[in-house]
């Protein structure tokens, strides 16, 4: 018997969670045929067969939130799918997580149950997930008074989060209510897909970073009728790397150390029913505006579509939020780590402006730019933002 383990389906990610089994048990499937679909952080990824043989056992049913490295799938293996001994087998390489990419002997199996006793047995012999662990110790929620539910009675997040305070010690029966909403017999609604990814994501920036946001208006009058708005603050983005590049990097705390880009990749945050969606537009300083255009209005449609593929989330550099279109001002917009910077943009207003005769009243863009204090200066966040409201105001 051969156990495949969850890979990891995209920069780090911890878990996914099961959407649709395309296999029951004791099917019979072959390498590369389509066999489960998992939601990880913010998209939705078809997993194939990483071997051809007979399907003994599934170890979640569709709605289970699985870990990264847990088991998945049980296989009989065809003899000649028989994979080489564990001494003989190399390191996964990155390719391997990337769906519709998997070789066939190049994903690491570990089969052994007295390996998966150890992975989930740590000190009072508690067993949980890694990020059950980190946020029962953030809510104060003693592991050994909760009941998990997970593969092997293994404590996940969701069992951590039904036993802090206001709910009960023990997560109830998930029901499916209207437009693909997950309640427990309580009526409590359980976070998924964006929405959880959000919620861990947002925990994350709030426990690592030092947040510092600044603000001010761009005055934008001299624009002609017509103007791009989302294409004019991405160029203008670019333009203001290019005066304070710092800004467009990543940090690790852990050196403490940074990289600054040369290429700008900018995610830009889409509002959708199931929650937030990042996805990527690469080397915006490369592209005209026509690029731009259709490059925001394919990844908007991708998005709430949910299209998405995971590697059009990830390597981004900097993050625009253009609240703006729905309603606000001003915001103070978190910084998901290891970026260092985000821009928000409120809804383009009329105001009132001193001028040379007296007042005009003018177009202006709200600004916030919110930047980790640990690794940018108050001066270098200033410059930037100045640089931004300075190509901002010009025609073209």
């Amino acid at each position: 018997m051969t156990t495949f383990l969850l890979p990891d389906l995209g920069e780090g990610l911890p878990d996914a969670e099961i959407v649709t089994w395309h296999v029951k048990e004791g099917d019979a499937v072959e390498a590369d045929q389509m066999m489960v679909s998992v939601e990880t952080a913010k998209a939705i990824v078809e997993v194939p067969s990483p071997y051809t043989g007979v399907i003994r056992k599934l170890h979640a049913a569709a709605g289970d939130v699985v870990g990264t490295g847990e088991p998945l799938v049980d296989f009989e293996l065809a003899a000649a799918a028989q994979p080489p001994a564990p001494a003989a087998q190399p390191h996964a390489p990155a390719a391997g997580t990337v769906v519709g990419m998997m070789p066939v002997t190049g994903e690491v199996i570990e089969e052994q149950s007295l390996l998966r006793r150890s992975r989930h047995t740590i000190g009072d012999q508690v067993r949980a997930v890694p990020a059950a662990r980190a946020l029962a110790k953030r809510l104060n929620v003693d592991l050994a008074q909760v009941t998990g539910t997970g593969t092997g009675d293994v404590i996940t997040i969701d069992d951590v989060l039904s036993a802090a305070p206001l709910d009960s010690p023990r997560r109830k029966p998930a029901t499916e209510s209207p437009k693909g909403i997950r309640r427990r017999d309580d009526g409590v609604e359980l976070l998924h897909g964006p929405r959880r990814a959000m919620a861990q994501s947002m925990s994350l920036s709030r426990d690592e970073i030092a947040t510092c946001t600044i603000f001010d208006d761009a005055d934008v009058h001299a624009w002609p009728e017509g103007t791009d708005i989302t294409v004019r603050l991405i160029r203008s983005i670019a333009a203001a790397v290019k005066e304070e590049p710092g800004l467009n990097a990543r940090f690790d705390p852990t050196g403490p150390s940074r990289i600054v880009f040369d290429h700008i990749h900018l995610a830009v945050a889409v509002d959708s029913p199931e929650g937030l969606i990042v996805p990527v537009i690469r080397d915006i300083g490369e592209k005209s505006g026509p690029q731009l255009r259709s490059a925001v209005d394919d990844l908007r449609k991708a998005a709430r579509e949910r299209r998405v593929a995971p590697e059009d989330m990830r390597g981004y550099t900097f993050t625009l939020s253009n609240f703006g279109t729905l309603a606000g001002r001003y915001a103070t917009p978190l910084i998901v780590p290891p970026a260092v910077a985000i821009l928000g943009t409120g809804r383009l207003q009329k105001d009132v402006v001193a001028a040379a005769g007296g007042v005009e009243v003018h177009r202006r863009i709200p600004l916030s730019l919110t930047f980790d204090h640990r690794c940018i200066t108050g001066g270098e966040a200033c410059r930037f933002l100045a640089a931004l409201i300075r190509d901002l105001g010009k025609s073209s």
